[in-house]
């Protein structure tokens, strides 16, 4: 699922969109919106360049654009661009990327 997105991070930050969450149980319970979960991972729609190192130059992103990936549920800052919802992170805090 990609979407285009007017938002460009800066530095190690990345804009991310988070995935849906589940509508019913394992067991088949419906549950209402108060008491799903916000899961932990999302795609990633764009990405910074790269932290800024003692030298000058920029870190390598390891994320790049079209990656599924799992994030620390604490640390994204959730933002409104249009009608979407989105999580602008810092690279940090991204706990791994999901093949």
């Amino acid at each position: 699922m990609k979407t285009k997105v007017n938002l460009q991070p800066l530095g190690d930050r990345l804009v991310v969109q988070r995935d849906e969450s589940e509508e019913t149980t394992a067991g088949g319970i419906v549950l209402p919106d108060s008491a799903k979960d916000k899961p932990a991972r999302g795609i990633v729609l764009s990405v910074g360049d790269g932290r800024m190192l003692k030298d000058g130059s920029r870190a390598e992103m390891q994320v790049k654009e079209g990656d599924r990936i799992l994030f620390t549920s604490y640390g994204p800052e959730e933002l409104k661009v249009g009608d979407q919802e989105l999580l602008l992170m810092r690279e940090e805090d991204v706990l791994a990327v999901i093949e």
